[in-house]
């Protein structure tokens, strides 16, 4: 069961992305969903970020798939969001996840491959997450990423995500063995999110952020949002 709000890249707008401090600030605003990136550093742990290079996020540079994950663990992820949160690390999956469990969160562990490694990075993220004490969905843009996962974990569920909906979704999501499919909000139908989910399927847009635009969406009967600002939903309608 998917959280009808779902914090994007850990704490949205309102903290540095994908890190620890995100889920502390989600989990406070009463969110019970949270979504990061997990990226394979050198010696290949799954680390936390989006982009393959390190220098919109953290005070380091070059790519992530080059540095070691003790290097990576020593830069600082804050700073570059705000002065109090300087000095916030770069977590490892792991450390994500258990305090996900701490924290009561559900999970979407985005599979954010560097180039070439989207095998190895499906392989090893699933593998770190099945022994996780949360509830999660493994989800990605990368089929091979999704096909890694699903070997060598296969009893997490899994998403397929897309920009826009192709009109072969229902072959894609069977061929990939996923439970839903995650879309951009701008472009989705009432027909289509009618069919995903007459089809046992879930469904999440991303990035919204506008209570209207969420609301026209769950009337559709979209199963979650991803959204950069957790703060406009009060406790009790998350």
């Amino acid at each position: 069961m998917y959280p009808r709000i779902i914090a994007h890249r850990c704490g949205g707008a309102l903290a540095p992305e994908n890190t620890l401090a995100g889920l502390r600030i989600a989990a406070r605003l009463g969110c019970r969903g949270v979504e990061f990136d997990a990226m394979l550093s050198a010696d290949g742990v799954p680390v936390l970020m989006h982009d393959e290079t390190l220098e919109r996020t953290t005070a380091g540079r070059g790519r992530v798939a080059e540095l070691a994950c003790s290097q990576i663990g020593q830069l600082d992820a804050g700073a570059w969001f705000h002065p109090g949160f300087t000095a916030e690390p770069v977590p490892t999956l792991d450390q994500v996840l258990s305090l996900c469990a701490e924290l009561g969160l559900w999970a979407n562990v985005e599979i954010k491959p560097s180039s070439g490694q989207d095998a190895e990075t499906g392989r090893m993220v699933a593998r770190h997450a099945v022994a996780a004490s949360c509830s999660l969905v493994l989800s990605s843009f990368s089929p091979e990423a999704l096909r890694s996962a699903a070997a060598a974990a296969p009893l997490l569920p899994r998403a397929m995500l897309v920009e826009t909906i192709p009109a072969d979704w229902r072959e894609r999501l069977a061929d990939l063995g996923a439970m839903a499919l995650h879309a951009q909000a701008r472009g989705v139908t009432a027909e289509v999110a009618s069919a995903v989910r007459a089809g046992g399927f879930s469904l999440a847009c991303y990035t919204v952020n506008n209570r209207d635009e969420a609301g026209r969406l769950f009337a559709m009967g979209v199963s979650a949002v991803f959204t950069d600002r957790p703060d406009l939903w009060v406790t009790a309608e998350m």
